[in-house]
């Protein structure tokens, strides 16, 4: 299995690259708990802590698929240091005014302001394109990527919570954008990867991809698995501590993750020979069947286990996704075409996340995994209109096949 991965880095550039976008990525999953975690300390109050992360996190769904469009018109070089530079400066600004107590809305003015971090998971893959379109080898990549986004959520949270809580109330959300500035300058420094820029993009003004029907179905497809997402993280731990066992959640989580990890690794050295717009409906399915465990969990273990089994459909999913955007969107458009699907799945744990506070209120921990399967259901459905939607792209309508032929 790791001769496939192994492959992939004996070409010039790749670790560079990837390593750098590692450190690139780290303050997506590092900056709103940090947050959070900040003004909580400082303030005692977790309704404007809250906020200010929604605040974040929404700015985020806005900003991250136009700065993605800018690459793609213009190229990295000269947009990611940009970005990074104005969501750092906005956080600089932004730790500053909590430290001195200013005022609640210029912190979430300034919260809008550090959703310009670019989505680099989406450079990176961008990258990994150029190098295998074409390729089977392009199917690790992708794999080998959800691997990394995994890593970075188990350990950019605890990192930034921790550095918080030892160091500084600050120390978190500034070890962020540090992370940020360095990782780009390390990733943009790598030229020979670079994505080339079609010039010709520069003099047209195009529609946003959310317009394009395979695009918008399958970030509504990936939002309804970042629902999952946040179900999970929220319910575990209130199922965990409902059964007398609070700190048996980390465990809980940790399967999730791991699932995940290992069969996205197993999932990129496999060559299926279905199309993708198939595929794509299948892992909408899996993801739909494996959350009714979750339903059915009664003590820690049995939701150790349902969690794993739930966890070990994420990888696959975010790779054939991402293999089915680069099919289907102009190549000079990929990035773009791939931020608009990291961003459903961000948007997706912040509303799961919120969907299963509320629910457990209601009806507690064990119940408000339904959120889950009904967000399961909802992948199912999208993911076969995907594949319909794909094959009708790919297949010209019968009557131009018939023309064709006369």
């Amino acid at each position: 299995m790791f001769h496939a991965y192994r492959q992939l880095f004996s070409r010039p550039g790749t670790a560079a690259f990837v390593l750098a976008g590692l450190l690139a990525r780290l303050p997506l999953s590092m900056t709103g708990i940090g947050l959070i975690t900040m003004l909580s300390q400082q303030r005692g109050a977790y309704t404007l802590a809250g906020a200010v992360a929604a605040c974040f996190a929404l700015s985020i769904a806005v900003l991250a698929p136009r700065i993605s469009a800018l690459v793609d018109r213009h190229g990295q070089r000269k947009v990611l240091p940009w970005a990074a530079a104005v969501s750092a400066a906005a956080m600089f600004a932004l730790l500053a005014c909590a430290h001195w107590q200013g005022p609640e809305w210029l912190l979430l003015v300034l919260a809008a302001l550090v959703g310009a971090l670019p989505s680099m998971p989406a450079m990176v893959r961008a990258r990994w394109t150029v190098l295998l379109r074409g390729t089977p080898q392009l199917q690790t990549a992708y794999a080998l990527e959800a691997v990394l986004d995994d890593v970075c959520f188990i350990v950019g949270p605890p990192l930034s919570v921790g550095l918080s809580m030892v160091l500084f109330p600050e120390a978190g959300p500034l070890a962020a954008s540090l992370l940020l500035l360095v990782g780009v300058a390390l990733f943009v420094a790598q030229r020979r990867t670079e994505p080339p820029v079609d010039t010709s993009q520069q003099r047209t003004r195009q529609q946003s991809l959310a317009r394009h029907p395979v695009v918008r179905t399958l970030a509504l497809f990936m939002l309804a698995q970042g629902i999952i997402v946040g179900t999970i993280d929220v319910a575990s731990v209130a199922f965990a501590t409902q059964q007398g066992q609070p700190a048996a959640a980390s465990i809980v989580l940790s399967f999730y993750a791991l699932g995940s990890c290992v069969m996205g690794l197993v999932f990129g050295t496999l060559r299926l020979k279905a199309p993708l717009h198939r595929q794509i409906a299948w892992v909408g399915a899996s993801v739909c069947i494996t959350a009714v465990p979750l339903l059915l969990a009664t003590n820690v273990f049995t939701l150790t286990l349902a969690v794993l089994l739930a966890g070990i459909t994420f990888g696959p999913t975010i790779t054939v996704a991402m293999g089915l955007v680069e099919q289907q969107v102009p190549h000079q458009r990929l990035t773009e075409g791939m931020t608009w699907l990291l961003t459903g799945i961000a948007m997706g744990v912040a509303l799961g996340a919120a969907a299963a506070g509320w629910a457990t209120d209601l009806w507690g921990a064990r119940i408000s995994f339904v959120v889950a399967l009904l967000a399961g259901v909802a992948m199912w459905a999208l993911g076969v209109l995907a594949a319909r939607q794909a094959r009708a792209k790919e297949s010209p309508p019968a009557e131009d096949a018939a023309a064709a032929c006369t």
